[in-house]
């Protein structure tokens, strides 16, 4: 028997059209009836639940490690991304490229490191920092995130309760000759198969930093939604 399936031939699908939980909805086709077919995260940037937001910007990366201090300093992150209650992210991936650090010793050490307080959002006043800019991943859509990111904590906020660490990355510098020894980068690109669902009130805080004064280039991006959509009854 062969199954004779239709529907709305329709290559755009506008946010205003999301189906709304029970709803029935239509299968959608591309006009020459393909039927479309496109993995969450892709539809959700489409349909302009995709942000993103970085540090650093042409030539001018931002410097890592505390107030005070080159290492890092669990309340004086890089970038702060603020989850309110309510709201729900999947952070698709964030991507750290440190530059090659001078003046290098044996056993110099650089850092990054990527995780969650999963149970409270400071304050966006809390500490010194900077407001960054928070870009639609969809340049058509103009929808605000309802985050905050904020980036180069120059003094501390309030610590922050690491109890979810998502990515970890060290290296250290070993001096083995006089001669040719070169200090090389560390990158870390954060991008899971399948990104945890963080809740608000959350903080995804994101840190680099080393013995040495160590900067770098950040770029984060997540996927966003109400929070009524993360759990199954």
């Amino acid at each position: 028997m062969a199954l004779n399936l239709k529907g709305k031939a329709r290559q755009s699908r506008p946010q205003s059209s999301l189906a709304t939980e029970g709803d029935s909805q239509d299968v959608r086709l591309l006009r020459d009836g393909t039927v479309v077919v496109m993995n969450q995260n892709e539809a959700a940037i489409l349909g302009g639940r995709g942000y993103s937001a970085i540090v650093g910007s042409f030539s001018s990366p931002g410097l890592g490690g505390g107030a005070g201090s080159t290492i890092i300093d669990i309340d004086t992150p890089e970038m702060v991304l603020g989850i309110p209650s309510g709201t729900s992210i999947k952070l698709t991936r964030v991507l750290i490229e440190m530059k090659p650090v001078s003046g290098a010793a044996d056993d110099d050490e650089i850092d990054i490191l990527i995780a969650v307080d999963q149970d409270k959002m400071n304050a966006q006043s809390s500490g010194t920092s900077t407001v960054a800019t928070i870009y639609n991943m969809n340049t058509l859509w103009t929808g605000a995130s309802k985050l905050y990111a904020n980036v180069e904590y120059s003094t501390t906020m309030t610590d922050p309760v690491l109890d979810l660490e998502l990515a970890h990355a060290t290296k250290i510098y070993e001096h083995l000759t006089t001669v040719g020894t070169l200090w090389v980068n560390l990158t870390l690109n954060y991008e899971p198969k399948i990104p945890r669902v963080i809740n608000g009130p959350a903080m995804v805080c994101i840190y680099w930093g080393g013995t040495l004064g160590a900067s770098a280039f950040c770029t984060a991006e997540w996927i966003e939604f109400p929070s009524t959509e993360a759990s199954i009854t």
